[in-house]
């Protein structure tokens, strides 16, 4: 039995580029001044760990070394407290905190991988919204490039 290659990038995903075609904005999942952070009951302050601006957390994000665009994500109460980090975190455009699915997470991956779509992202730092737009690229355009 043969393996075949197929140029379909979503084959391993379980959703189609229909489900991501367009623009989709997914609402506060990005950090901002207002993400919570926790607050010491004795003193009544934020540790200083916790404490950060929206600059250093797109420094952040953007200083990581990858082909593929980051965002700064809120990150848990919980998990600053447990792990004494930053109120955020850096992940893809595309991560699955964001887009809240694996399966979109996968779908958009498989999009912006191929020469078929323009994946684009609008990250707002200010609502905490990230918006994606994903469009197909046709033959005469795929052919131009």
């Amino acid at each position: 039995m043969s393996e075949q290659t197929t140029d379909d990038p979503f084959e391993d995903c379980e959703l189609g580029p229909e489900a991501i075609l367009g623009t989709r904005t997914y609402e506060d999942v990005l950090f901002t001044d207002e993400t919570e952070t926790p607050v010491n009951v004795l003193t009544g302050e934020t540790p200083e760990h916790s404490q950060a601006t929206v600059d250093e957390a797109q420094a952040f994000a953007s200083s990581i070394d990858t082909d593929t665009p980051q965002i700064a994500l809120s990150a848990s109460v919980e998990t600053q407290i447990e792990t004494a980090s930053k109120p955020y975190t850096a992940a893809a455009f595309f991560h699955f905190k964001a887009t809240g699915s694996l399966k979109r997470h996968r779908a958009y991956h498989a999009a912006e991988e191929s020469d078929g779509f323009v994946v684009s992202f609008e990250a707002n730092y200010t609502t905490g919204d990230l918006t994606i737009t994903v469009e197909e690229v046709n033959e005469s355009e795929r052919d131009d490039g």
